[in-house]
């Protein structure tokens, strides 16, 4: 076969029709046409939206959240325009495609419900933003922080550094706490029981220049130290403390107790140990029969 016969060939293989699109002929010419073109704007719509895009808003030093909305959304919207694009560069008139994606989304309706109200639920969380990329949340009794928003799922990563993939709809119809949600400060606690024989005030100032002296506690508001309850064998105590990192709300809570340790012991404060009064009396005479009480 020479070369001018194998060209027919090939060519009368790619302009084999494979369907027809409102009097429009999708050939397998075009149809790997339309593939390229997709697979080309996929790569170019990341490149613009993290290049682009992403790199000035590094350099201006924008919003971690808002960063991440931006460049998903002109990653979306390029892919959109691709499609469009794509679907005019073969010759397909998108009115012709409303009856097909009219009957698809019958089936949409009823067999991926799911799915879709995921897909809104994604729109949600990246325009409406109740959380956003970097917000340390508590969803489903899990608690992480959030790495990534896609259109079906988010993504958060525990403190043991184990990816939880949540649907959006999760964020949308149910309870989600975030501890970063307008500003990261948070404030920790902690508890501890002093002995009833200490010096109260002693106790008081200790445990706040403790707090003072961590450098992860803020100055303002102020560190405060109450006592909440008379206990059994203590007076209970609470140590309450404002941080600008709910990341390290744990390590602070473990630094201060450390410290409220050392501290107490160098200023004599007993952490006493639960105490119960055992109270032992003789036992009563027991009559022996026959002999006179």
């Amino acid at each position: 076969m020479s070369f001018s016969e194998m060209i027919q060939s090939l060519d009368k293989y790619l302009a084999f029709e494979i369907f027809k699109i409102n009097d429009t002929s999708v050939t397998v010419y075009s149809l790997m046409t339309f593939l390229i073109l997709v697979v080309v704007f996929s790569f170019l719509s990341k490149f613009i939206s993290k290049v682009l895009i992403g790199r000035p808003l590094n350099k201006f030093q924008v919003d971690q959240g808002v960063h991440y909305v931006i460049v998903r959304v002109s990653h979306y919207i390029m892919l959109m325009i691709g499609a469009l694009i794509a679907f005019q560069f073969i010759g397909i008139d998108l009115s012709g495609l409303t009856v097909i994606f009219g009957f698809l989304s019958v089936g949409i309706g009823f067999g991926l419900q799911g799915i879709t109200a995921n897909i809104f639920a994604g729109l949600v969380l990246l325009f409406g933003r109740p959380i956003k990329v970097g917000d340390r949340i508590t969803v489903a009794n899990e608690l992480g922080d959030v790495t990534e928003i896609n259109m079906r799922a988010t993504t958060i990563k525990t403190p043991d550094n184990i990816s939880i993939i949540v649907p959006n709809e999760q964020f949308v119809s149910g309870t989600v706490i975030n501890w970063s949600h307008g500003q990261r400060k948070v404030r920790t606690e902690v508890k501890v029981g002093v002995s009833y024989s200490s010096d109260l005030e002693l106790v008081k100032s200790t445990m706040k220049k403790v707090a003072e002296d961590n450098n992860e506690v803020l100055k303002s508001p102020e560190p405060e130290v109450l006592l909440t309850n008379f206990g059994d064998s203590s007076w209970d105590m609470k140590l309450l403390a404002w941080i600008n990192d709910p990341t390290r709300i744990y390590n602070v809570q473990s630094e201060l107790n450390c410290a409220i340790v050392h501290a107490f012991r160098e200023n004599n404060i007993e952490i006493p140990f639960p105490q119960r009064d055992l109270h032992v009396r003789s036992p009563l005479p027991v009559p022996i029969a026959g002999k006179p009480e």
